[in-house]
């Protein structure tokens, strides 16, 4: 049975791909619910929908900046910390939203659960999964932690809905935040210092961050992502208000987003057997194409809920597969030794997206009371993404090449 090598113990590979994926799943299901309480809560402040679209993008802008120093912090001590003080930090951010009472209070909500999500979400873990699965089967690994994190949003969205119903969306906030308890348990198969093979001329830190910044892919594979976090938080913020604009029940939202998490699952595992067989380039080129195609349906078609819920399934396959051939790809090119940390960049650039499209489709709104063009944004971008993924040379860096497999 394959062990992990890249943390304290020999632990069975198995065991941490599944905590991993268990607190990706916890954490990034809590993330994806947040739509659910944009109507409600501008409702009860008397704000518009770019005070709460704002709270979100500082939660995604800081969920980014932290990234880098998470994933640094986890390559040297190792992941289960992070992971804690993660758990942690987002209960107090559904807390501090229980609290609200003004826009502020909705902001420092967002900063807790940003920094919260930078400890416990994919670009926290991706390091450890990487370095504890063989090369040959690092997209593998790595697509199966993008997969628990679809069984999160397939089971936190219903999951949270029905709470809203029974408690009532303001104390439906205290049962997020406890149980963003169960996180910390699972930190325990984590933890303890990762142990790499020795090398003859260890790389430090410095040497890493100028390796990757004088790397032209590395450059594409951050405008990629950008893209990216700018559709699927869009997406998944603003489509339960999308929704109740056309008059439809929220139980479409709550359904069509399930069936996000429910389809990313299939996509999820398919872009990690194309990342073990195909170049990986090509595969997000066709994602963010097939994700133009999709955003232009929601322009031309006649917009009904069984138009949301079959379109929400096609963005699904779409979803979190970008997520085993971009992190894979920095292991590539780099190595595993310094890869939370490096992703954490790449991560960082997905952020700032994320801000844009959580943000950009709030300010827009409340300035057209229309999304027709965040949808229009949306396709360009995807164009943009599919394009500027075909000249990434994937390759190891020269040190690598020279050097023995890690």
């Amino acid at each position: 049975m394959a062990t992990a090598s890249g943390s304290t113990g020999q632990r069975p590979l198995w065991m941490v791909i599944l905590a991993c994926a268990a607190v990706a799943g916890i954490a990034m299901g809590l993330r994806q619910v947040l739509g659910l309480y944009m109507n409600p809560l501008t409702t009860e402040l008397q704000i518009g929908r770019e005070a709460f679209s704002l709270a979100i993008a500082i939660a995604n802008l800081t969920w980014g900046v932290a990234a880098p120093f998470a994933g640094g912090f986890s390559d040297r001590v190792g992941s289960g910390r992070v992971v804690a003080c993660g758990a942690l930090a987002t209960g107090a951010g559904f807390i501090a939203m229980y609290f609200a009472t003004t826009e502020m209070h909705l902001y420092v909500s967002g900063l807790l659960l940003g920094l919260g999500v930078a400890g416990t979400g994919v670009n926290a873990l991706v390091g450890v999964v990487a370095r504890n699965a063989p090369p040959e089967l690092r997209a593998a690994a790595i697509a199966r932690l993008g997969m628990g994190s679809g069984i999160g949003v397939f089971l936190a969205l219903p999951y949270t809905h029905l709470v809203i119903e029974t408690l009532g969306w303001h104390a439906s906030l205290l049962v997020l935040a406890g149980t963003t308890a169960l996180i910390l348990p699972l930190a325990m198969p984590i933890s303890g210092k990762p142990q790499l093979k020795v090398q003859a001329k260890p790389q430090s830190l410095g040497a890493a961050l100028a390796e990757a910044f004088a790397h032209p892919s590395f450059w594409l594979l951050n405008a990629g992502f950008f893209v990216c976090g700018f559709h699927l938080v869009f997406y998944g913020i603003h489509l339960p208000a999308y929704v109740a604009d056309k008059g439809f029940d929220p139980a479409v939202a709550v359904t069509a987003l399930t069936l996000v998490g429910v389809f990313n699952l299939a996509g999820t595992y398919a872009a990690g057997v194309w990342g073990k067989h195909l170049p990986k380039r090509y595969g997000l080129s066709l994602i963010y194409f097939a994700r133009a195609l999709v955003f232009v349906c929601f322009l031309f078609l006649p917009v009904t809920p069984t138009l949301v819920v079959v379109l929400s399934a096609a963005l699904g396959l779409l979803w979190l597969s970008t997520v085993p051939l971009t992190s894979s790809l920095v292991a590539t090119f780099y190595g595993p030794t310094w890869m939370t940390m490096l992703y954490g960049i790449v991560f960082f650039s997905h952020q700032v997206g994320s801000f844009l499209g959580a943000w950009m489709a709030g300010l827009l709104f409340d300035m057209t009371k229309s999304y027709d063009a965040m949808w229009w944004i949306s396709v360009g971008l995807g164009l943009f993404a599919a394009l500027v993924h075909l000249p990434i040379r994937e390759r190891p860096v020269a040190r690598l090449a020279v050097a023995p497999a890690e």
